[in-house]
């Protein structure tokens, strides 16, 4: 009785994406802060990155070896070459350009510029053929009204501030950037073209799963040829910097250690089984709920000011957000009503006409 909670089909097992993906984004919302932490003391964001995306890899590398040994796909040349520009956008270009931007710029700033990718992925998956949209039907107008309303939400958020709310008490923790105003405008920029190259690489996965339906192996690849490009980059970029490669600081090693297994490990892998399991505009659609994590956190723990623009933009992301997963969660009711409504027969069964003129003899079939 208790095993049929977690069987397919039951509740748990419809609510475990979401559930998957809430624990990405709250992990997500506690890495930018951990991270700005480790920038702030002078770790380079590049070397963080190589690091980080080791650890990942090392971690996965006994679960994919174990758990998918029988069903792994063999590794070609020519698949190789397609996990090397998969991990080269997924991680060597995007991760690079969306750390180098929370260097320049902030949390929230970048948290916010985050939510622009379930709409670019959305747009990518529909030209791509991996989302079906039909204006004319409810679910299909809730996906598109759902995302347009988080991108509202997103652009209040980030563009309007109103009044300050009054802090009760002195924040616990204080991070400065030295380095904000000088740079913001390479900032965004970094951080505009990696959220672009984040929704191409959420779309690719799709294709990349059904050519190598091995999630954890598919991550752990992703993780170390990414690992692998980061170093090359980066030995190129500080190459008269040998000392950026070592740190004693517990703060620096702190981050590498936990976005290295929480987020570079165990966050990809999630995330690619969601993709398979619930497709590209699923996964990136929780975006908005880590803007808000970040708002919130910021608040509470490092004492940032919280404005009305803030609470009237996170509110409007929750609604988008809620329309978006209506939208989704309908598509997938009429798939699975449609999918009971035809018989699943095998393909060498005979014709009802057939069978009548078949003898006992002919019917006796192994």
């Amino acid at each position: 009785m208790g095993l049929e909670v977690f069987a397919p089909g039951s509740t748990f097992w419809r609510i475990k994406p979401h559930f998957m993906m809430i624990l990405v984004q709250l992990s997500s919302a506690l890495l930018y802060f951990i991270t700005e932490a480790a920038f702030d003391q002078g770790m380079n964001p590049h070397v963080y990155v190589t690091y980080r995306h080791i650890v990942g890899g090392v971690v996965v590398l006994p679960f994919a070896y174990f758990l998918e040994k029988k069903t792994r796909p063999k590794m070609t040349s020519a698949m190789f070459v397609e996990m090397f520009l998969f991990s080269l956008l997924g991680v060597g270009l995007t991760v690079n350009m969306y750390f180098a931007s929370l260097k320049y710029t902030s949390a929230a700033f970048v948290s916010a510029t985050v939510n622009t990718i379930p709409s670019l992925t959305f747009i990518l998956a529909i030209i791509v053929r991996q989302e079906v949209l039909n204006i004319r039907d409810t679910h299909g107008l809730a996906k598109v009204l759902g995302t347009v309303i988080s991108l509202a939400g997103v652009m209040t958020l980030t563009l309007y501030r109103g009044h300050a709310i009054r802090r009760l008490w002195n924040s616990p923790i204080h991070i400065s950037k030295n380095n904000v105003h000088q740079h913001w405008m390479m900032g965004s920029a970094l951080c505009i073209a990696s959220c672009a190259s984040w929704s191409l690489w959420f779309t690719l996965q799709g294709l990349m799963l059904r050519r190598y339906p091995a999630q954890l192996s598919l991550a752990t690849w992703t993780n170390l040829l990414g690992a692998a490009q980061s170093a090359v980059f980066t030995a190129v970029v500080i190459r008269h910097e040998p000392e950026s490669w070592s740190s004693t600081s517990l703060v620096d090693v702190g981050s590498i250690l936990f976005s290295g297994v929480v987020s570079s490990g165990f966050n990809t892998s999630m995330l690619i089984w969601c993709t398979k399991e619930k497709g590209p505009v699923f996964t990136t659609m929780f975006c908005p709920l880590q803007t808000l994590l970040v708002v919130v956190f910021s608040y509470f723990i490092l004492g940032d000011r919280l404005y009305i623009g803030s609470i009237i933009g996170g509110a409007v992301i929750i609604i988008g957000l809620y329309l978006l997963l209506w939208g989704k969660g309908g598509d997938q009711d009429k798939c699975i009503m449609e999918s009971q409504e035809k018989p699943n027969l095998p393909k060498d069964v005979y014709n009802v006409t057939d069978l009548k003129t078949m003898t006992v003899e002919d019917r006796d079939i192994p």
